[in-house]
């Protein structure tokens, strides 16, 4: 997940889901309840992340407002991990919690029902949604697990250790999420879109991994593999201090080429998506491409590079760029 933003507090978190609650409680439909809580996680996905809100802005209505959905669901269990200061037991107590109501909310058949038995407004709005996109209920079981992993993590020591590992839960189980949404091409099939999604969410965890890696190491975590370190003949400390400019280089060098053949593979099956979700998912593509060009060319692990909004705008697609001024003010535009 991206990081370096203002995070919200544990206090703010809590204040923002009974607002929620409350206002999708009075909702008359079920439609109006679940427009309400995405209209909540339209602010989470606004505030959170620049780049992932810029490019889901090109997708149709009703798969950016389930996107929105997607993106509360996932960035409330990594802050709780990642951000609220609070002891180890009591981030596996919540989250905890967080998966039983999800539990809870599954077995209910509409988004009201689930406030009604004590569910989070953004869990019963993401089973919901889980519900009526026939997505394998467990995928989000591995994501829980993926933000558990990181309360107390291990090292990885090959790169497919930390895809299976721990990228499976953490991103790739994300992208199957957002292919459900998206859905295929006509005469194309799910699962060549999930291999790209596959792909993809490998790509940019790998992508984010490399510009984190200094402050991930500060929360005391690695997600670079032992063995690549071996081979640049270097430690994860020094690496990171950029002692060693060559072993820093190689590194890098190594890890965004990983990274690339992912990009690409991923690129390769993007006509197996719905075309009118593929603008939106060339631009995550591009923007981070870009990120990853940035992390390479500067080889330094104590600087966490940012793409530019010219830049970003740049891999956007220019035709249109109309619904940039009304995304920032309003959930609700387009078709």
């Amino acid at each position: 997940m991206q990081r370096g933003m203002n995070h919200w507090s544990y206090n703010q978190w809590t204040r923002f889901f009974a607002d929620v609650e409350q206002r999708a409680r009075q909702a008359s439909t079920d439609e109006h309840a679940r427009r309400i809580v995405a209209d909540a996680s339209w602010r989470v996905l606004r505030h959170y992340s620049t780049s992932f809100f810029t490019v889901t802005r090109f997708l149709p209505r009703n798969k950016r407002r389930d996107v929105e959905i997607i993106y509360a669901a996932v960035r409330y269990p990594d802050e709780v991990v990642d951000s609220f200061p609070l002891a180890a037991d009591e981030k596996r107590r919540l989250l905890c919690q967080w998966r039983e109501q999800y539990v809870i909310a599954l077995q209910r058949p509409s988004l009201r029902e689930s406030l009604d038995n004590g569910c989070n407004p953004i869990v019963a709005g993401f089973a919901e949604l889980v519900r009526r996109h026939g997505i394998p209920s467990e995928y989000y079981h591995a994501f829980l697990d993926a933000m558990e992993f990181d309360i107390a993590p291990e090292p990885f020591e090959i790169f497919e250790d930390l895809i299976d590992r721990y990228i499976y839960g953490s991103a790739i189980v994300v992208g199957y999420f957002l292919t459900y949404v998206y859905g295929a091409a006509p005469g194309r099939s799910i699962e060549e879109a999930l291999e790209s999604a596959r792909a993809l969410g490998i790509a940019l965890q790998l992508t984010n991994f490399l510009r984190d890696v200094r402050e991930d190491h500060h929360r005391r975590r690695c997600y670079v593999p032992q063995e690549l370190l071996r081979q640049a003949g270097t430690t994860v400390e020094d690496f990171i201090a950029g002692t060693e400019p060559k072993a820093t280089e190689y590194v890098i060098r190594r890890y965004a080429e990983a990274a690339w053949r992912h990009y690409h593979h991923a690129e390769r099956l993007l006509d197996a998506f719905d075309p009118s979700c593929i603008p939106a998912i060339s631009s995550c593509i591009a923007v981070y491409g870009e990120l990853t060009t940035m992390l390479e060319r500067a080889c330094n692990p104590q600087r966490r590079a940012s793409v530019s909004w010219h830049r970003k705008l740049a891999c956007l697609p220019t035709s249109k760029y109309w619904v940039l001024p009304l995304a920032f003010l309003t959930p609700e535009y387009g078709k």
